[in-house]
């Protein structure tokens, strides 16, 4: 347990008894004497009035039993606070109408002079998605999908999931979800399709119902991430990425790309990943964002499809 949620915890173990002693700190959650008396002292500086009692059974009490002391922020704790809520506005993000609610009760535990600071950098900054007329406009496509949130909820009761998509027929899927991502606008799910035995990704989008898949005989985590890196594609495009071309991959990669620095100022880089080609999507999209990345690369594998692409777009702007 990190120190800053073991005091937190310890805090809220102390305040709702009459009386402690260090022993039973030292007891309950599993530290030494010195680590005990440490986080006692550190708690009593935040402010928690905590009594002494003298005598062979000595510890300590909260003085009139006081409840724990109310959140402070720093005037950059509150802006970084603000500033993630500004960049996060349009971005199809669950939970939306609690937003709102939310920067309420954080704007009243602080200043009219912080407030103020907050106002300014509302009429000063904007990031990508803000429409620069109104920034506090909410339009039809930054509402996520209202599955979204239900989807949530049951996976913080259980990742086994029985999902029905609309396809040509409505069709139901029985999966462990390995994450929830959101990409180029669009929540995805990542899961293992429990009948087919097989990696399944499907956007939110077409998610018709999900519920909790209750079966007795399930396949566990650690069965099937065995069966998906058995199932694991050969690596088929190998980049040398230069320093030109690290900037764009940081602007903008797909989610399932990730680079490897080959130099210690990061001014390189090897890319090693696998590409679908027998998915038109999947190839257009590597095609495009290959362009993006702009010519400061080396290709060292490429498979012909992809090349065949390349070639094929390049053809359009050099006749």
């Amino acid at each position: 347990m990190k120190k800053v949620e073991r005091i937190n915890t310890i805090m809220r173990y102390i305040n709702n008894r009459a009386n402690f002693t260090i022993s039973e700190i030292m007891r309950e959650f599993n530290i030494s004497r010195s680590t005990a008396i440490r986080d006692i002292r550190e708690i009593e500086s935040m402010g928690m009035p905590l009594v002494a009692e003298v005598g062979r059974d000595g510890g300590y009490f909260v003085m009139n039993n006081s409840v724990l002391p109310t959140v402070r922020f720093t005037d950059n704790e509150i802006k970084a606070l603000f500033i993630a809520f500004m960049a996060t506005r349009n971005q199809q993000l669950p939970y939306l109408k609690s937003r709102q609610s939310l920067a309420e009760k954080l704007l009243g535990l602080i200043s009219e002079n912080q407030q103020e600071d907050l106002v300014h950098l509302n009429q000063i900054l904007l990031f990508e998605g803000t429409n620069p007329n109104n920034p506090d406009l909410l339009e039809l496509s930054d509402l996520p999908h209202p599955t979204l949130e239900k989807l949530i909820q049951i996976l913080l009761l259980d990742s086994y999931l029985l999902i029905t998509i609309q396809e040509e027929v409505l069709k139901s899927y029985p999966i462990y979800l390995l994450h929830l991502y959101h990409e180029k606008g669009i929540w995805m799910i990542d899961g293992f399709d429990l009948m087919d035995e097989k990696r399944l990704i499907v956007p939110v989008d077409n998610l018709t119902d999900v519920k909790q898949y209750s079966t007795k005989n399930r396949l566990s985590k650690r069965k099937i991430l065995e069966k998906l890196s058995k199932q694991e594609e050969e690596i088929n495009l190998v980049l040398e990425l230069g320093p030109r071309a690290i900037a764009q991959f940081k602007k903008y990669h797909p989610l399932k790309i990730s680079i490897s620095y080959t130099n210690p100022y990061q001014t390189t880089a090897i890319l090693k990943t696998f590409i679908n080609v027998t998915n038109p999507e999947e190839l257009t999209e590597i095609t495009n964002w290959l362009l993006f990345l702009g010519g400061d690369i080396k290709v060292r594998e490429v498979p012909v499809e992809l090349l065949e692409g390349l070639q094929e777009r390049l053809g359009l702007f050099c006749p």
